[in-house]
């Protein structure tokens, strides 16, 4: 293991993200959500696909066991990413990584749900914190002035809101998918998936982009790419429970961006319901850290007795 390294990847992964979700955001006002995921995962296929040649697992990679899993966790996690791409759009870039903070509280709700994971008092507990962190970003917005007032505002919120939702259910399918498929399987197959579905968008109306627009849109699709390789590698050096933490100075380089490029503050409310929402992950990710050491113990006490 080589802990620093795993941090550096997983620090880039998180920047990628963010100046990912920031390009998607600039062209926003005229590509439509559904081509933009278009744009995002076709061309991060060709960055998938060498990184797998790179690594001498192509062959891994193209194989599956489960197909239809691939499909059901292809199509929640394209909607996922539609619908945040469509918040993009609607609401400052702190405020949607902030309300995207949910997803992986979300995922101890669902796991417990369809994975028949025990969830106990800490974890509860925890969720029930990031539910009044979330609480407090919104309430702004759910006000009844604020509603009539801005009403796009509040489309944002119900996409983003939409988009976590997804993305936490896309995360218990790729539990589900790890029992039986390696990585690079299930990196490939939702870049291909997700290209595949975001071609039924067509329907409600893509747009020709300008020269810039295709630049911002091919170079998002890059950089996902990219992104998922680091993501990929720095699980490999550190162990999650070392970085997962990391994901949450999305938000600083989310607030730094939206500062010097679309002129955007985030809110006192965004702030402290994102702190709140931070507390209450890593409290998730420190007991599932401790679960695992016990697990890992309680393994190795029936091996010996065995």
């Amino acid at each position: 293991m080589q802990p620093l390294r795993g941090v550096l990847y997983k620090l880039l992964a998180v920047s990628f993200g963010v100046i990912m979700s920031s390009m998607i955001k600039h062209v926003s006002d005229t590509i439509p959500p559904g081509e933009a995921v278009f744009f995002r995962s076709f061309f991060a296929i060709p960055v998938i696909v060498v990184w797998l040649l790179y690594r001498g697992e192509l062959g891994t990679g193209l194989k599956t066991k489960n197909p239809l899993g691939h499909f059901w966790r292809g199509l929640i996690g394209t909607s996922g990413m539609a619908f945040g791409f469509a918040s993009l759009g609607l609401l400052p870039l702190p405020e949607v990584t902030a309300i995207g903070y949910l997803a992986p509280i979300l995922v101890v709700i669902f796991a417990a749900m369809f994975l028949n994971e025990n969830v106990g008092p800490y974890r509860l507990g925890a969720v029930a914190l990031g539910l009044v962190g979330v609480g407090i970003i919104l309430a702004p917005r759910l006000s009844f002035e604020t509603a009539t007032q801005d009403p796009l505002a509040m489309l944002g919120v119900m996409t983003a809101l939409a988009s976590a939702v997804s993305a936490s259910l896309a995360q218990v399918f790729v539990r589900k998918l790890t029992r039986t498929e390696d990585t690079a399987t299930i990196v490939f197959w939702f870049s291909v998936t997700a290209t595949v579905l975001s071609l039924f968008t067509i329907y409600w109306g893509w747009v020709i982009p300008t020269p810039t627009e295709a630049a911002f849109l091919v170079g998002a699709g890059f950089l996902g790419g990219i992104l998922q390789i680091f993501l990929t590698s720095s699980y490999r050096y550190a162990d999650a429970s070392l970085i997962a933490p990391f994901d949450y100075t999305s938000m600083l380089f989310a607030i730094l961006i939206g500062f010097f490029i679309f002129d955007e503050l985030p809110t006192r409310a965004t702030l402290i319901g994102a702190s709140i929402i931070i507390i209450a992950g890593i409290i998730i990710i420190l007991r599932e850290r401790h679960l695992g050491i016990e697990r890992a113990k309680q393994r190795k006490a029936m091996t010996q007795q065995g």
